[in-house]
């Protein structure tokens, strides 16, 4: 049975090692790295999956701004490749949606393929900016609250 709880520091190395395996060699010199150096993550919305002890998937948010307002940035997500295509990518996108709108979050965004986050509601961002190179079709984004992205413009930066 899988166990899906907050991460917490202990976990680190082994979250880590996920995303090594799941993603591209280089994956830390992504724009989005960019707006996460130096600035925790969202410490309640970070959750791990563990099956018999073992990780078998994780997802992470960021505090970013966005023309200003505040928003969070939801990646990296990553399930393991022997437990691909049983749901738990959804089930971690979804749980940690409802945690953060549960903690009065109003809009979240990330970089990513839009068939797939399309059906957890997420639509590109047209006046929304990604640091170069992100490919503006990717930037996706997601109103926890309605309006939420009604109105938001300009550049992604680092929260401060």
């Amino acid at each position: 049975m899988i166990e899906l709880r907050q991460e917490e520091p202990a976990d680190l190395w082994e979250v880590e090692a996920l995303y090594d395996l799941c993603f591209a060699p280089g994956r830390e010199a992504l724009s989005s790295y960019r707006l996460r150096d130096g600035v925790d993550p969202v410490a309640g919305l970070c959750l791990v999956a563990r099956e018999d002890g073992i990780v078998a998937g994780a997802i992470r948010y960021w505090p970013v701004r966005v023309g200003g307002a505040e928003a969070l940035l939801l990646g990296p997500v990553a399930v393991h490749p022997t437990h691909q295509g049983e749901g738990l990518g959804g089930w971690l996108i979804r749980e940690s949606l409802e945690r953060a709108r549960g903690r009065g979050w109003a809009r979240v965004m990330l970089v990513g393929d839009a068939p797939y986050y399309g059906r957890f509601g997420f639509a590109r961002l047209e006046a929304v900016e990604m640091p170069p190179p992100t490919n503006p079709a990717r930037v996706l984004g997601l109103a926890l609250v309605p309006g939420a992205w009604d109105g938001i413009a300009g550049a992604v930066t680092r929260a401060a």
